[in-house]
């Protein structure tokens, strides 16, 4: 098993990324957001992989962190959701994108992507929706700069990540949902309405 290479970008085509170690060039499927990433050849990068062994054919697809690789192997765990096709689905929403609209049963969104119709949406909104906790997702998202005040307490926090959830819900993109809720700096005495309202307004400008 490989759990992840690390080299030269030697070439890029129009799904995969050819990283060069030791003078082995490995072929590597990767999400689109990479390929944008990378945006040309020579840079050094590391990639968590998972392997695909088929009768005809080693296939790696690679990832540049081990939670979009996690979320990756919960979608190829999917009945009817094979490699590719969860490769599709991360390229298309992205890693915790695809975490709120699982959260928020938006099987419109998901269906958005090629080759995943309405009913295997719906399939991954059922079979992943137990396995996603929305505290954790929100701890993740708040990780990368997104994150509430530390004055706001465990209920005002909860309020807070409800009260994006239910913008998530009504079609806000996630990112812009908790940038707005951010915004309000909800004191521990809002609950879910208040923070809603508020956050509603700042989103009208």
């Amino acid at each position: 098993m490989i759990a992840f290479l690390k080299g030269e970008v030697a070439d890029l085509t129009e799904n995969s990324v050819v990283l060069e170690i030791n003078g082995i060039g490995y072929e590597v499927l990767v999400p689109g957001q990479v390929l944008s990433m990378l945006n040309g050849t020579g840079r050094t990068v590391k990639l968590y992989t998972y392997m695909q062994v088929r009768e005809d054919a080693v296939v790696l697809f690679g990832f540049l962190s081990k939670d979009d690789l996690q979320m990756f192997r919960m979608l190829t765990g999917v009945s009817g959701v094979g490699p590719k096709a969860g490769l599709n689905v991360l390229s298309s929403l992205g890693t915790d994108d695809l975490r709120f609209a699982v959260l928020s049963d938006d099987a419109k969104r998901i269906a958005k992507t090629p080759g995943i119709g309405a009913k295997t949406a719906q399939k991954i909104i059922l079979e992943l929706k137990d396995k996603l906790d929305l505290e954790d997702v929100f701890e993740k998202k708040f990780s990368s700069g997104q994150e509430l005040p530390e004055t706001v307490s465990v209920a005002g926090k909860r309020a807070a990540e409800d009260a994006v959830q239910a913008l998530v819900a009504l079609g806000y993109g996630s990112t812009e949902a908790l940038k707005a809720v951010r915004l309000v700096n909800p004191a521990d005495d809002m609950d879910v309405e208040e923070i809603l309202k508020e956050a509603l307004k700042r989103m009208a400008f």
